[in-house]
């Protein structure tokens, strides 16, 4: 049988084949640990701002994709990661095939093309907020922020997992743990003093009022707040014990995601008016509030610190963990050509972290061109989005198809009612996709049309015609498994 043939993680895989998948994989890391590198790349504070203008209804808006799109992702990726090593590329190639398979982990891989921009001109909003707020507004300014912070991450990840891993488990403490209970605090000291909230807290505003379709798109962006809950999948063997710890690792990250959503959300409604929220310095305007309020505004730049901390731990995170996944596939299957299979001195696939720099960079500077700021970061979160749902739309119905051809294949943990949680993941996401094409109340970036042909093409580009491209045109001299076996050897 040829390593081609071999399944991958199946029945009848071999040990050398199994240390070779696994050559790459990080040092050993603590369930802990590995729930909070979780909760960084998925929670942050940064979302906060665009529910909070919705005041008592976001908790609303946060907790129907938590129930019909979070809960089933965490406990369909916690017995698929339990069963199965690999990722989510094992999971959905033995449950539907090796090309699915190629599609799911490279549009995990391709979403993080938009979210690094998104992501890294929040962090430039929050530092301008502290230099000058105007700057916020600056497309140029917010262009040479992401590409000198995208590139420092990639200096800092080409060290390695240890360091990686460290930095995101302490930006997420310093940079929104802690930030984030500081809010909720004061918040509630604010609120105890007497003074009104800013949003109406009666029974009244449970729901969010209903402005049309495009109301409904508040819930599909907060999909993207909240995935990422399997990524991390991939580190699954560098626990002690996976079975056991990986499932207990998603549910504390579970519990910590939507503490770190609802509870800011509402602080900053209690202090700023929904009407004068923006959307990438909110964060920071409540800050600001409620420091002024009690007079300790030199607190304000020491937030901002903390909190580009969070946001560059998760984007950290991000760089980790989806490129070495694909990374680990091309090697055995030859889906990239082998410059990108390259790994530097320290065991890390600079070369794909440096290509995807050179289409971040050239991404980044589009905020130099688009007017509105605030348009483009929305642009930007919804194609993540829809790129990201791809995956997911795979791995539920692959979850479903090896319970069922797989039953008795051994499992650390088996979700209760999966068929269930999978098809209301699978409806989630698809109505998700569909609604994303309606631009939100909060878009101003031009006709309807456009932003249509925009989020498509984003679509088309990365979720369909790329990966089809590398399937079409791959070579089997791009298989490069024993590249494994020196690598193994070359680090110990």
């Amino acid at each position: 049988m040829s390593a081609m043939d071999v399944p991958a993680d199946g029945a009848g895989r071999s040990d050398t084949t199994t240390r070779a998948v696994q050559a790459v994989s990080a040092p050993r890391l603590t369930w802990l640990t590995l729930a909070l590198m979780t909760t960084s790349s998925v929670a942050s504070l940064r979302a906060a701002p665009t529910m909070a203008v919705y005041g008592l209804a976001c908790v609303f808006l946060y907790l129907v994709p938590a129930v019909v799109f979070l809960l089933p992702t965490a406990l369909v990726s916690a017995e698929l990661a339990s069963g199965w090593n690999g990722g989510v590329y094992n999971w959905v190639s033995q449950g539907l095939s090796k090309p699915l398979g190629f599609l799911a982990v490279w549009c995990q891989f391709a979403m993080t093309i938009f979210y690094y921009p998104s992501l890294l001109a929040y962090v430039a909003s929050t530092i301008a907020y502290v230099i000058n707020p105007a700057l916020a507004n600056s497309g140029l300014y917010t262009a040479i922020v992401i590409m000198v912070l995208y590139w420092t991450g990639v200096w800092v990840s080409s060290s390695g997992t240890n360091a990686v891993a460290g930095l995101a488990s302490w930006g997420l403490v310093i940079g929104t743990l802690i930030p984030g209970a500081l809010l909720v605090v004061l918040g509630m000291v604010f609120l105890g003093q007497g003074n009104p909230s800013a949003a109406p807290m009666n029974a009244d505003h449970i729901l969010p009022a209903w402005t049309g379709l495009a109301s409904l798109v508040l819930i599909v962006n907060n999909f993207l707040s909240y995935s990422g809950m399997e990524m991390n999948a991939v580190h699954v063997s560098s626990l002690k014990n996976p079975a056991k710890e990986f499932p207990k690792s998603m549910f504390l990250a579970m519990g910590l995601v939507l503490l770190i959503f609802i509870l800011p959300a509402l602080a900053i409604s209690w202090v700023v008016p929904s009407d004068q929220l923006s959307l990438t310095a909110g964060v920071m305007q409540a800050f600001d509030a409620f420091f002024q309020h009690f007079h300790i505004g030199w607190l304000t730049p020491v937030v901002a610190v903390g909190l580009v901390a969070a946001s560059l731990g998760g984007m950290l995170t991000w760089l980790a963990g989806p490129s070495k996944g694909l990374l680990l596939i091309s090697r055995q299957e030859g889906y990239l050509p082998p410059f990108l299979q390259r790994l530097n001195a320290h065991g890390i696939q600079q070369n794909i972290l440096v290509t995807q720099g050179i289409v971040t960079t050239a991404i980044a500077l589009m905020y130099a061109f688009i007017p509105n700021v605030s348009s483009a970061y929305w642009i930007f979160s919804v194609i993540t989005t829809q790129v990201y749902l791809i995956m997911y739309l795979l791995m539920f119905a692959a979850a479903i198809r090896l319970r069922r051809t797989q039953p008795d294949h051994p499992r650390g943990y088996r979700a209760p009612a999966l068929v269930v949680l999978c098809v209301t993941g699978l409806l989630a996401s698809a109505a998700a996709m569909i609604i994303g094409f309606v631009p939100s109340s909060q878009f101003s970036g031009g006709s309807v049309w456009s932003y249509v042909l925009f989020i498509g093409s984003g679509l088309l580009l990365l979720g369909v015609i790329i990966p089809y491209a590398f399937l079409k045109f791959r070579k089997p001299s791009w298989r490069r498994p024993e590249a494994e076996a020196q690598a193994e050897g070359g680090a110990a």
